[in-house]
């Protein structure tokens, strides 16, 4: 029978898998359950649910499922659906969780109905079927079971099983946001939940009390050192979690410490290697301040240290922004190296990757220099990949060395020349920004500046003419060669900006030295063809005059301040066209008889009228409002103090910060930093910026952070039972030696002995012994000889003996396990 029975449970078991391959080959086809199920009608799969066969129920659930997911009506099985939430079969109720979840909205009445099989199954034996079903109540979106869920809860916290006690963690966000009044109840399952033993209960307990009541602080005191050391073992989203509570923790619990450090200058050596050379080591070197690290701070850090293998990439961000915040300098430098790796990465995560490596080298761009050669452009990366490559190399561009300048230079040389417009834009700003990070290299970048003014690209040559005027405005008195080199590109650009840039600079740097001011003489050309200019070239041409002029007034001052003209009117209209053109005509001409220069002497102040006059009748009225404001500063020579210092008054030197400037205050690692100003003023919902470390005085004890110990009945602390293990490994090292030490002495004292001893003293030994052997062997047959009975008592007692000292054996262990549970 017993082989008949094995022979039809295999014959079982191979039917289920023949049916299971048919299944498979047939869903490979296309005509399995996914598309079958389709012509299958409502009524065979209610016929499949209610059968009394679980695999049936398993296939009509299957099929369900497939229809919910293609967003096909599955709706009318729910009461179908509900009758086997109570089913046996683990299978079967995962799958009816699962379509519980989805559709206890739509249906809050049918769904109530199944939640007394859901706390059955609270109390399920099986540990994941407890799980399965605290996880499902609390996904159910039906408000009034929030006190249910909250009973359920409570209950998972305190189950054994840790996978219920993690479903709980897990379940408390969810119990919380079906109804926000529970808080006091959660607050307190958080509280027990941070406390586990285990690592993945720790992790969504964290998580919980990121989202239940983040700013209850005083609930971590004690968990801080336990969740610190339980941080490595935690999977991905219980790290983030851990790592984000205990960065905001640390600013909020430890303040900033610093002490004053000698920089200690390098000893030169001597001739000798053993000799130091201290004559030029007499002064002191400077002080700087060192972070001071609280030591449950650095615990914290250098569990952070070990998380730099990990694979996520979150994770890495995570550490890198701890660093960031809370540690010097030289825990920040041995994560750069894995922040780099992650441009290995696909592009997204690369993207990701590059806005937080440019938060960082903004503050601190020295650790990346090494890894300079990762951020070159590729041929294959997309835009909004090689921006920030571009941005990164300029920002590290002043803290390489000279051989990654020259490849820096080169490379942006060459996208400078490419075909790509965006990105030969982007490169010579690239460039420009590069040359005032560094004046040693700005000669060399503004050749290959130089070289752009040339090209067809109107954008182009304006960028260029922009990131030229920024370097002429560096140091203006070794440019002038520039300056006459741009003027004669003047007559070749068809750019307005670039022409206005153009006739900027050489007003603003011409006259800076009188006897080689070329400035009237561009004046002069750029007024014949000042009809047919653009209007922001008029406005520069407009200001250029006013320049040009009030130099001329400056060098020569008249000898004293003249009553005004007789052909000027003593009283000028308010219209400012009322004015005759002849009037203005004899102005121009200088047909005055009244005046004491000459004609050829005050060229510029006939140049200065006709272009006044040119700008008075021009349809701009911005220009003409212009013309007016400089007519009236530079009417009167005793106004030329206002004038001055309007219009050639030093500039300041321009500095183009880089594009992510504004990103800077940002958090590395959330999501408001690649959206930058897309996300708004104060960033996406949930943002919140790291708070102000805490002020020396004003943290919470340390010794709030001591773990809890148990005390004894007579009120010592109890040893756990890894200290009493170590004592009792202690305790046999020790007899073992002790033992091992007395065996050698033996050995030695009869080593001693037996050098000691003459020829006949051994011959003597030998005999004595072989004369006892004799005597032994008689005795031992006498005693053979006389029976077995003694021997048998004897046996028999020592048989006693031996079971009563394994009794007592057992009893001391059972003693020893008693103590070490309690």
């Amino acid at each position: 029978m017993e082989t008949i029975s094995r022979i039809s449970s295999m014959l079982e078991t191979a039917r289920e898998l023949t049916l299971e391959a048919a299944q498979s080959a047939a869903v490979s086809r296309g005509t399995g359950i996914g598309t079958s199920s389709r012509n299958i009608s409502v009524s065979h799969i209610k016929k499949l649910l209610d059968s009394r066969n679980d695999r049936d129920v398993l296939d009509g659930m299957r099929r369900i499922l497939s229809l919910m997911y293609r967003s096909e009506p599955s709706l009318p099985f729910f009461s179908a659906v509900v009758k086997n939430v109570a089913s046996a079969n683990l299978e079967i109720k995962k799958l009816v969780y699962i379509y519980l979840v989805h559709h206890a909205e739509a249906e809050p009445d049918l769904a109530l109905l199944s939640i007394n099989a859901i706390q059955k199954s609270l109390t399920d034996q099986n540990p994941q079927a407890r799980a399965m079903a605290l996880r499902t109540m609390a996904s159910i979106r039906v408000p009034v079971i929030s006190a249910i869920v909250s009973l359920a809860v409570k209950r998972g916290c305190g189950d054994m099983s840790p996978h219920v006690r993690k479903a709980a963690a897990l379940a408390i966000p969810k119990c919380y946001r079906l109804d926000p009044s529970t808080q006091p109840q959660l607050i307190g399952f958080i509280e027990t939940l941070l406390g586990d033993s285990q690592y993945f209960v720790a992790g969504p307990a964290v998580s919980a009390f990121l989202e239940v009541c983040p700013d209850r602080i005083d609930l971590v005191h004690k968990h801080y050192r336990g969740l610190v050391k339980k941080l490595v073992d935690m999977d991905e989203w219980g790290q983030l979690a851990t790592i984000r509570l205990l960065t905001f923790y640390s600013r909020q619990c430890f303040p900033l410490k610093t002490r004053k450090v000698q920089r200690t200058q390098a000893k030169s050596q001597g001739f000798y290697d053993d000799e130091v050379d201290d004559t030029n080591n007499q002064g002191d070197g400077d002080t700087y301040d060192a972070l001071v690290l609280d030591p449950d701070l650095e615990l914290f850090l250098r569990s952070c240290k070990l998380l730099l293998q990990s694979r996520n990439s979150a994770v890495l961000v995570a550490v890198v922004r701890c660093f960031l915040y809370l540690a010097p300098p030289e825990y920040l430098a041995a994560a750069v190296g894995p922040l780099v790796a992650l441009l290995r990465s696909p592009q997204d995560m690369q993207l990701v990757a590059l806005y937080n490596i440019v938060v960082v080298a903004l503050q601190y761009p020295k650790p990346f220099t090494k890894y300079l050669s990762h951020f070159l452009v590729h041929a294959s990366d997309p835009p909004h990949i090689w921006r920030l490559k571009l941005e990164v190399i300029a920002i590290l561009f002043p803290h390489c060395g000279d051989h990654f300048k020259g490849l820096i230079i080169s490379e942006l040389e060459h996208f400078a020349q490419g075909a790509d417009p965006a990105l030969v834009r982007e490169s010579v700003r690239a460039l420009g920004r590069c040359a005032q990070a560094d004046p040693n290299t700005s000669d060399k970048c503004l050749r290959i500046l130089l070289q752009q003014i040339t090209s067809l690209d109107d954008n182009l040559v304006a960028e260029s003419l922009t990131v030229i005027r920024h370097l002429i405005q560096q140091n203006p008195t070794s440019h002038e060669r520039t300056v006459i080199q741009l003027v004669k590109h003047l007559g070749l650009t068809t750019s307005p900006d670039a022409r206005a840039t153009i006739v900027w600079l050489v007003g603003e740097y011409a006259g800076v030295e009188p006897d080689r001011n070329f400035a009237p003489d561009v004046l002069r050309v750029l007024v014949q063809n000042y009809a047919d200019e653009p209007e922001p070239v008029k406005q520069q041409i407009l200001l250029l005059g006013a320049k040009v002029y009030l130099h001329h007034i400056l060098c020569n001052p008249p000898a004293e301040e003249k009553p005004p003209l007789q052909h000027e009117p003593q009283a000028e209209p308010n219209n400012e066209w009322a004015d005759s053109p002849d009037a203005e005509a004899n102005d121009i001409n200088g047909t005055d008889e009244k005046q004491d220069v000459a004609e050829g002497d005050d060229a510029i102040s006939l140049l200065w009228r006709y272009i006044l006059l040119l700008a008075r009748y021009d349809t701009s009225y911005d220009l003409r409002d212009r013309a007016r404001l400089y007519k009236a500063l530079l009417s009167s020579p005793s106004s030329t103090q206002i004038a001055n210092l309007l219009l050639l008054a030093p500039k300041p030197v321009p500095h183009v910060p880089s594009p992510s400037e504004t990103r800077k205050d940002l958090l590395i690692g959330s999501a408001t930093l690649v959206l930058g100003p897309d996300a708004g003023a104060h960033g996406l919902r949930g943002y919140e910026n790291l708070p102000d470390w805490v002020q020396a005085g004003q943290e919470p004890d340390p010794s709030l952070r001591e773990s809890e110990v148990k005390v004894g009945k007579t009120g010592a602390v109890a040893p756990t039972a890894g200290e009493q293990l170590d004592r009792a490994l202690k305790e046999h090292e020790m007899s073992v030696a002790a033992s091992n030490k007395a065996q050698a002495s033996r050995v030695k004292e009869a080593a001693s002995a037996s050098k000691s001893k003459t020829l006949d003293q051994w011959l003597d030994e030998r005999e004595a012994e072989s004369e006892d052997e004799s005597e032994y062997e008689e005795v031992t047959d006498s005693e053979e000889e006389e029976g077995s009975t003694e021997y048998e008592t004897d046996s028999e007692e020592e048989e006693d003996e031996e079971d009563d000292e394994e009794e007592d054996t057992d009893s001391d262990e059972h003693e020893q396990a008693r103590q070490l549970l309690a």
